[in-house]
């Protein structure tokens, strides 16, 4: 009954002693280990990678409001000086007022001060 291939598998080989068993799960235990320490560096360095790529987007985002806004104030007072013929006020003008429409829309995009339909929670 011993000799039956069936108790120890088909392989037909002794079952292994406990030594060995141990011995195979402490180095499944330790190829475990190194791989979970090997994931989690990874997740950690993919984080920093987007948390930057985040952070360069949002800055490009908040300079590109400010020169907008700059760039529109200085267009629409070109315009008013050519047509009216006012040379240099309404650029001064409107130039100051493009800066202050940039650094308004900025600060609103950081989420600093409220958007302009939002009423505030007193």
């Amino acid at each position: 009954m011993s000799d039956d291939p069936h108790v120890h598998g088909d392989r037909g080989d002794r079952p292994p002693d406990a030594a060995q068993i141990s011995a195979r799960l402490r180095h499944l235990g330790e190829r475990l280990d190194r791989l979970r320490s090997r994931a989690a560096a990874e997740s950690r360095s993919d984080a920093t990678r987007s948390s930057n790529s985040t952070a360069l987007a949002r800055g490009l985002r908040l300079s590109t409001e400010l020169v907008a806004g700059v760039l529109v104030g200085a267009a629409i007072g070109w315009l008013i000086d050519r047509s009216l013929g006012i040379t240099p006020w309404g650029m001064i003008v409107f130039l100051m007022l493009g800066f202050a429409a940039g650094v308004l829309n900025v600060i609103r995009s950081a989420g600093v001060a409220p958007e302009s339909g939002e009423k505030r929670g007193d």
